[in-house]
C-alpha cells in the first residue's frame, strides 16, 4: 500500500530550496551601506532565517534608519540581482527533484522572509515557479518567522488542514513559525551553513532527497 501523501508541502526558500543565504546577507549589507549604515557580524547573521519585516526593524532600531521597508527592499533587490548575475541561482541538493516529486501528490507553497521580487527571481531561476500554487513573501504579512502568520496564511490560501501539511525548513525561526501554525516540520541540514539548531523539527534530514513518502507518512495523523 502506498503511504498517504500530505495535503501540502510548505517550502522555505533561501537555505532550503536555493543556496542564496550569503547573497541575501550581502545584498542587505550593501543596501544599508547606501544609507551610511555598517552592519555588525551579529546583525548580518540575523538576516538568516528572518523576514524583511524583522530585518528592517532591527536595522532601523539599531541605527536610526528612517528609510521605509519598501525602499530598503528595492535597493537590496538591485544589489542581489547584481550578485546573482555573477554567481547564478544554485538549487540545493535534491531541491528541484523534490518539488517535482511532491507536486504529483500535494499542493505546494513557498513561505519566505524574502520579498516577492526576490522569491520570484529565485524560483524562476531554478525552474520551479510554476509548481507553486501559493507564494507568501515579506509584503504579505506583518509578523514574520518565528510568528505563525506566514505559514498560517499559506495554509489558509491553499485551503488545506494544517495537520496534513508539512513544512520544510533550514532555520529555527521558520521551524517555530510552522509548528505554531499547526504544521509538521522537516528540517534539512544541507543549506544550514549558519549552524541553526534544528532540534525543534519533527524530523531532521541531510538533503531533500531524504524526504521520502514513508518519512512524510509517519508525520501525518
Amino acid at each position: 500500500m502506498n503511504p498517504a501523501a500530505p495535503a501540502a508541502f510548505l517550502f522555505d526558500l533561501d537555505g532550503t530550496l536555493v543556496d542564496s543565504e550569503r547573497e541575501n546577507i550581502e545584498s542587505v549589507v550593501r543596501a544599508a551601506r547606501r544609507h551610511g549604515v555598517e552592519m555588525s557580524e551579529e546583525e548580518r547573521q540575523f538576516v538568516i532565517g528572518h523576514s524583511w519585516n524583522e530585518i528592517h526593524g532591527m536595522v532601523s532600531r539599531n541605527h536610526g534608519l528612517a528609510v521605509p521597508m519598501h525602499q530598503l527592499i528595492a535597493e537590496a533587490v538591485a544589489e542581489k540581482r547584481a550578485l546573482i548575475a555573477v554567481s547564478g541561482f544554485r538549487p540545493l541538493p535534491g531541491a528541484v527533484n523534490a518539488v517535482k516529486r511532491f507536486a504529483r501528490t500535494s499542493k505546494l507553497a513557498v513561505v519566505t522572509g524574502a520579498s516577492t521580487a526576490e522569491a520570484t527571481d529565485a524560483l524562476v531561476g531554478i525552474g520551479v515557479r510554476d509548481y507553486m500554487a501559493v507564494l507568501v513573501a515579506a509584503e504579505d504579512y506583518t509578523q514574520g518567522k518565528p510568528a505563525p502568520e506566514p505559514y498560517a496564511q499559506a495554509i489558509a490560501r491553499l485551503g488545506v488542514d494544517a495537520k496534513q501539511s508539512i513544512a520544510i525548513e533550514d532555520a529555527t525561526p521558520g521551524i517555530l513559525s510552522a509548528r505554531a501554525a499547526g504544521a509538521r516540520v522537516i528540517a534539512v541540514r544541507a543549506g544550514n551553513f549558519a549552524g541553526y539548531d534544528l532540534s525543534a523539527a519533527d524530523v531532521v534530514v541531510d538533503t531533500l532527497d531524504d524526504v521520502s513518502a514513508d518519512v512524510c507518512a509517519r508525520l501525518l495523523p
